[in-house]
């Protein structure tokens, strides 16, 4: 049981019984983060019309990044399941093939609430098709133009039920969110400025090519050769969860030739001034308390591998953070792009079932 869920009382008497739509990188993560929570949230449904029952057992049991799924991951035809043994638990995942998201028979196995990572319905509109095969609620795996975006431990008690869309919000949101709740509720930022240093990404070519839609002509370039500037609505998109901070922050990422773990570099200017230690002991005693499991802090020489797999949203490191004064810092912080966003998603649905019941 992830430390979100116990020091953020997400927990739930319930099982929340959860369909994933896209089984892409996020789907694939988000089935394993469930499978890491048995009691809290099951899967029990797939639904991807562009992968056979076979090789998705395969992509699961199988990651570059992640490593071979501790357990065993079966194909039963007969069912037309993915059967998952992690020595636990045995879960059977029902696999469905299509293509219209209302033609998902999610009530036939009681998956009331739907992780939506297609990367194509983010709209409310789009999304909300899903109620129509017996969905109850959908959680879209990015950000969102009109559902509502909450981030666990920033503004996910916000939620009152009232909403059958909402959105998880971006990784990189959720990495800076907590950091900047954190500061600005203690100093109140002024106004800042986020650099991303993002892994790469689906989205990107491993070789030059036409990038998709053709409109971004740096996000066509190689991958696995350069650093490429891109654009990011994670920064303004805080605005939306803290409210405080609407029009207060923007940011840009450079994508770097790197699979997993991203950075963010948060350079702020203060309304009230604090030296670096101060600031360093502000967020360090935050991952020690309300945000633990969220919000973490490391003091040590750390590189990007050191947070492959690691569950939480935002770890702060202390020895990168500079300050060239009192009111002028530059806060840096890592997250497994993957990963963390993954295992917040399912504390969300744990959460909203709570709110829901």
């Amino acid at each position: 049981r992830s430390q979100a869920r116990n020091n953020n009382k997400l927990t739930t008497n319930m099982t929340v019984k959860l369909g994933i739509n896209g089984f892409g990188r996020i789907g694939r993560l988000v089935c394993r983060a469930a499978m890491e929570h048995p009691g809290d949230v099951m899967p029990v449904a797939v639904n991807d019309p562009f992968l056979d029952l076979d090789y998705a057992a395969y992509m699961f049991q199988y990651d570059s990044v992640h490593g071979k799924y501790p357990g065993t991951v079966t194909a039963d035809k007969e069912s037309n399941s993915l059967i998952i043994d992690d020595g636990k638990s045995k879960v059977s995942i029902k696999f469905f093939s299509e293509r219209d998201p209302s033609s998902i028979p999610w009530g036939s196995v009681g998956a009331t609430y739907v992780c939506e990572s297609t990367g194509v319905f983010t709209t409310t509109d789009k999304a909300k098709a899903h109620l129509g095969g017996g969905a109850k609620k959908v959680i879209i795996s990015a950000p969102s133009a009109d559902a509502p975006m909450y981030v666990v431990g920033v503004n996910h008690t916000n939620y009152d039920g009232s909403s059958d869309v909402v959105s998880n919000a971006s990784c990189t949101t959720n990495c800076l969110a907590p950091m900047a709740k954190v500061i600005h509720e203690k100093y109140g930022i002024a106004e800042g400025l986020m650099t991303t240093v993002h892994a790469s990404t689906a989205t990107q070519l491993v070789v030059d090519g036409p990038s998709r839609g053709g409109k971004d002509w740096r996000g066509g370039r190689a991958a696995i050769a350069n650093l490429i500037p891109s654009s990011t609505g994670a920064a303004k998109a805080v605005g939306k969860v803290i409210p405080e901070l609407n029009g207060k922050l923007t940011g840009m990422a450079v994508r770097c030739p790197t699979p997993d773990v991203s950075m963010v570099d948060l350079t702020i200017k203060l309304e009230k001034g604090c030296t670096k230690d101060e600031m360093l002991a502000t967020l360090k005693e935050a991952s020690e308390g309300e945000l633990k499991g969220i919000l973490g802090y490391t003091d040590h020489a750390v590189v990007s591998t050191d947070f492959v797999h690691d569950n939480r949203s935002s770890i702060i490191d202390g020895t990168a953070c500079i300050a060239l004064n009192d009111t002028f810092h530059k806060v840096i912080s890592w997250y497994d792009n993957e990963w963390g966003y993954s295992n917040r998603l399912v504390d969300l649905a744990v959460h909203m079932s709570t709110v829901d019941k």
